[in-house]
């Protein structure tokens, strides 16, 4: 019986990781699209200078979301 309590557990635990990384993962590619388009079609911004913007922002979000989902 502790065999099965332990085994639901492992899984309960790989399961709340896998939708945490998804969290962080959706976070990061909708910041950095959000940005991304922001510099470049409603600021005029040349392609380099937007896909930058929108990998320094990818970066913040990802430490953000993953911060708080280890909270």
């Amino acid at each position: 019986m502790s065999r099965n309590r332990i085994r639901v557990a492992a899984l309960t635990e790989e399961g709340a990781a896998m939708k945490n990384w998804r969290y962080v993962a959706l976070h990061t590619v909708v910041a950095a699209v959000f940005i991304f388009v922001l510099q470049r079609f409603a600021l005029n911004a040349t392609l380099e200078s937007s896909l930058l913007w929108a990998l320094v922002f990818g970066g913040c979000a990802a430490f953000v979301a993953n911060m708080q989902s280890n909270r």
